[in-house]
């Protein structure tokens, strides 16, 4: 089983991702995320952890809540162009220009840019419902699209009319 994404399909066959399938797509990525560290923090800092009003309690906080969110993101988006979240609704990230494989600064910058997005009471993320193309400031910011397949999911079924007696 090979871990690339399948080959990109013309972009007719493409949609921009809107905002609150991305939103989904969040919170499935973020649950996952708190299953992982949730536990992690626990054993390291105690249940003392979670009463505390410190910032940071210390470096394991800092590698386990900052450094390895941020690694694993960009891991799945340089491997799979996408995390599980968005896995799960079939969405992709793409450069913007090209359709294709975003770099690993395009991915990097998308990341640092989430923050951008965030700090003006989560602006340039509400941004997506608004934008002709469905990008957040971090996707303007990396030159980035999230993308996924016009036609997903299982097909239609029609059934022929029955004549009446």
């Amino acid at each position: 089983m090979s871990a690339s994404p399948p080959a990109a399909p013309d972009a007719g066959e493409l949609e921009y991702v809107g905002f609150w399938a991305r939103v989904g797509a969040a919170m499935i990525d973020t649950l996952l995320l708190l299953v992982i560290c949730a536990p992690l923090l626990t054993l390291v800092y105690g249940r003392t952890y979670w009463t505390s009003d410190a910032f940071l309690q210390g470096p394991a906080d800092f590698l386990i809540n900052w450094l390895l969110p941020a690694i694993a993101v960009i891991v799945f988006w340089t491997y799979r162009q996408a995390t599980p979240g968005k896995i799960a609704i079939a969405a992709r990230i793409v450069d913007a220009e090209t359709g294709g494989k975003p770099s690993t600064r395009q991915l990097i910058v998308r990341y640092l840019g989430y923050y951008v997005s965030m700090l003006p009471l989560m602006a340039g993320i509400v941004w997506v419902a608004f934008d002709p193309r469905k990008q957040g400031w971090h996707d303007k910011l990396a030159g980035t699209l999230v993308v996924r397949p016009r036609h997903r999911g299982p097909a239609r079924v029609d059934f022929p009319q029955q004549s009446k007696p």
